[in-house]
C-alpha cells in the first residue's frame, strides 16, 4: 500500500508526540500529571504512628542527644512497643505489631541484660518480633568488599531480609559511617538509608549525638552532630534534652516532621523521668512543659523563683504531682523544696 507524503508526516508527528509523553521518557525525573500522583498516593495507606507524633511509618527518622541522656533507653522502649503493637500516651503506636531489627552497636549483651532484668534474674520477656543485632568481634571482611562500611551495609540488608523486619533501628550513626561532618560524607549515607527504606518498605530510626552545646539555649536542628545534610534528607527528627530545673528529668522535643504538625515544640515538650519499676528500664512520661523552664539559668535566680512558685502552689493545696506537672519538675523535687523551705522558717 502506497502512503503519500501527507500521511507520512502525520505518522511522524504522532510518533514524535508519543515519544514526548513524560511516561515514555523516564530518567532521573519521573514526570506525570499531578492528578496521576494524587491517584497513586490515594492507593497507599496513611502513615501510622510508631512513636506518637515523633515518628511515623515509612520515615527515616533521627533521634539525637548528648551522651548519657538515655537515647538507647528510648530506642529499646520504642522497639519493644512497635514489636507488640501497643504504646503508652503520648508515645502511642498505631501500627500493628511487626518485626523490629535493633542494631545495638553500643551495649554488650551483658549490659543489655542488666537493663532488662532484676540483678540479672527475672528477665523482661520481649516479643518474638523483636530482634537484636550486635557487631561480631571476630569479623573478617570477605573478598569482594572494598571496606568495612560496604560489608556492613550488605549485612544490614541481609539481616532485614532474614528477620522480615519492617522497622530498622540503628544505635548509633557513627557505626554506619565514621565521617558525617561533611556534606560529601553525609549525603551518600542518607541516600543509602533512603534506598534501603524504599527497597524494603522500611521505617528507619537512627540515633546520633550532639556536640557540646550551650545549655542556656533551646535545642535546634543545628545541634545535630555532623553535616546539616543529615537533617535535610531525613523525614523526621526529635531530640532529648536534660532538664536543668530537675536533674532527674529529660524532655523530648520535635525538631522536624512531615506527616504531622509540630505538637511537641519548644512550648510543649514531653517531660519524662527514667524509671525501672521492675525489670524494664524506661522513660516514664511525667507532664508537658515549656523548654525554657528546663534550660540552664543563673542559679540564684532560678532557685528563688522556683521555690516561690512551689510554695505558692502549695498554699493553693496543690498535690506534689500537680505542682510537678505545673512547674515541669518531678514530684520528688517539689517535696524536697517544700521540706527544705519549711525547715528554714
Amino acid at each position: 500500500m502506497k502512503i503519500n507524503a501527507e500521511e507520512l508526516q502525520r505518522q511522524s508527528l504522532e510518533l514524535l508526540a508519543e515519544q514526548q509523553q513524560p511516561e515514555n521518557n523516564d530518567d532521573v525525573l519521573l514526570v506525570r500529571r499531578v492528578n496521576h500522583w494524587m491517584e497513586q498516593a490515594s492507593l497507599r495507606s496513611i502513615p501510622l504512628m510508631l512513636f506518637g507524633k515523633f515518628w511515623h511509618q515509612g520515615e527515616v527518622c533521627i533521634l539525637y542527644a548528648d551522651s548519657n541522656l538515655g537515647k538507647s533507653i528510648v530506642a529499646v522502649q520504642i522497639a519493644d512497643a512497635i514489636s507488640r503493637g501497643t504504646g503508652v500516651y503520648p508515645f502511642d503506636v498505631e501500627a500493628p505489631a511487626q518485626p523490629v531489627l535493633y542494631c545495638d552497636f553500643e551495649l554488650t549483651d551483658k549490659q543489655f541484660e542488666a537493663r532488662y532484668s532484676v540483678n540479672f534474674t527475672n528477665h523482661y520477656e520481649f516479643s518474638p518480633n523483636f530482634y537484636r543485632a550486635e557487631l561480631n568481634p571476630e569479623l573478617e571482611i570477605p573478598e569482594g568488599f572494598a571496606d568495612f562500611d560496604e560489608y556492613l551495609n550488605y549485612a544490614l540488608e541481609r539481616a532485614v531480609l532474614q528477620t522480615n523486619a519492617r522497622v530498622l533501628i540503628i544505635d548509633n550513626l557513627t557505626y554506619l559511617r565514621s565521617e558525617t561532618e561533611q556534606a560529601k560524607d553525609a549525603l551518600p549515607l542518607m541516600k543509602q538509608l533512603k534506598a534501603l527504606k524504599n527497597k524494603h518498605d522500611l521505617s528507619i530510626l537512627v540515633l546520633a549525638h550532639t556536640p557540646k552545646r550551650d545549655l542556656t539555649q533551646a535545642i535546634t536542628r543545628n545541634d545535630l552532630q555532623g553535616s546539616k545534610m543529615l537533617m535535610n534528607f531525613c523525614d523526621s527528627a526529635f531530640t532529648i534534652g536534660e532538664s536543668n530545673a530537675d536533674s532527674s528529668l529529660r524532655y523530648l522535643k520535635q525538631i522536624k516532621q512531615r506527616n504531622t504538625e509540630q505538637v511537641y515544640g519548644e512550648s510543649n515538650v514531653c517531660l519524662c523521668q527514667i524509671d525501672k519499676p521492675f525489670n524494664f528500664l524506661q522513660y516514664e512520661f511525667v507532664s508537658f512543659g515549656e523548654e525554657w523552664q528546663q534550660l540552664l539559668r543563673k542559679k540564684g535566680e532560678a532557685d528563688e523563683s522556683l521555690i516561690a512558685d512551689v510554695m505558692a502552689l502549695k498554699q493553693k493545696n496543690y498535690s506534689l504531682r500537680e505542682i510537678g506537672r505545673a512547674l515541669g519538675i518531678s514530684h520528688q523535687k517539689a517535696d524536697r523544696i517544700i521540706k527544705a523551705h519549711t525547715q528554714q522558717l
